[in-house]
């Protein structure tokens, strides 16, 4: 493993997936023709945030398999930090089938019951690691993989809570993933209680909250200690609400959307870029809602995502240049 940078700017942890993408229209059993890649939300967030420029860690575990050397390599060639990935010698790397669809979500197929990334453990070497990043990103995927990767997510926002690292959570809600509603409800909620931004799509904030509208639902995690919340709305845009009173809306931005997986992850990406570079929130919020929207413009979960001319050229904002001194604003 190459040593790990000396510097994070983000860090964060989950199970990394081979994908195969139907290259043709039609159910999965017809499919012929598969392209390679790799899926999982923080994978997804890590991208992201390295293509804006940042330095960014992942932790995970893959197999000793062809799966698993495919996705360090892509990792490294992101050039995001794998120094504290495991290779298991005994459980798979993950992998799922993902169908076409235009625009809308496209049908997708698991087979994760027995991989290498629900092994994840808490060790002091990855407490120190995450204690040298700025921010922590977290999703509500882990605690539903299995005890231990429960466990992991718990104790890796309470070290980063500790350390003074900011937290964002994405509930990311995979109900078939979890034994009962009620379990998957309190499990993601404690973990986005303790952070400092939340990040919830309409739907799962309602079944998180019990609550249907976007303001509501921030209420909900303000009124409990949540510093900032953002509520996605699919086409009807995003709004972004702080512990100050601040509300700020966003229309979404019009682009030809071919595949809509990957956007919420894309849209995290945005938020915390901005949030590292010192936006303001209204600025966050429409960064994200950029970075989203150009996820859906490519078939993939992560093809889309921009890199800074082309967020700055889709939302008009000028973003900044990351340096190897640090950030310089952009002529």
């Amino acid at each position: 493993m190459p040593e790990p940078l000396s510097q994070l700017d983000a860090v964060t942890f989950g199970e990394i997936m081979a994908m195969f993408v139907a290259g043709q229209s039609g159910p999965l059993e017809h499919v012929t023709d598969y392209r390679r890649a790799l899926a999982g939300a923080e994978y997804n967030v890590a991208v992201g945030l390295a293509r804006l420029g940042h330095r960014v860690g992942w932790v995970g575990r893959v197999g000793d398999d062809p799966f698993g050397r495919f996705a360090l390599a892509e990792l490294a060639r992101h050039g995001i930090d794998g120094s504290h990935i495991t290779v298991d010698p005994v459980l798979p790397t993950a992998f799922q089938m993902k169908g076409r669809a235009h625009g809308d979500d496209p049908e997708v197929v698991y087979f994760r019951s027995h991989s290498a990334g629900r092994g994840l453990v808490v060790t002091p070497a990855v407490e120190r690691y995450l204690t040298g990043a700025r921010h922590l990103h977290a999703t509500g995927i882990p605690p539903a993989l299995s005890p231990a990767a429960r466990e992991f997510a718990d104790r890796a926002v309470s070290v980063a809570r500790a350390a003074g690292l900011t937290v964002s959570v994405d509930p990311n809600l995979r109900p078939a993933l979890w034994d009962g509603r009620d379990e998957m409800v309190r499990a993601v909620n404690d973990l986005a209680l303790r952070a400092d931004w939340v990040l919830p799509g309409v739907a799962e904030g309602e079944i998180l909250t019990g609550r249907s509208e976007p303001e509501e639902i921030a209420a909900w995690y303000l009124e409990r200690g949540v510093r900032m919340v953002a509520v996605k709305n699919g086409a009807h845009g995003a709004e972004l609400f702080t512990v100050d009173g601040d509300r700020f809306a966003c229309p979404a931005f019009a682009v030809d959307a071919v595949d809509t997986v990957g956007a919420g992850d894309g849209f995290a990406a945005g938020l915390i870029s901005a949030a590292l570079d010192g936006d303001p929130p209204e600025r966050r919020l429409v960064r994200a809602a950029g970075t989203g929207a150009l996820a859906t413009t490519r078939r993939g979960d992560q093809e889309g995502l921009p890199d800074r001319a082309e967020l700055a050229a889709l939302t008009g904002l000028p973003l900044r240049t990351r340096t190897e001194k640090g950030t310089v604003v952009s002529g």
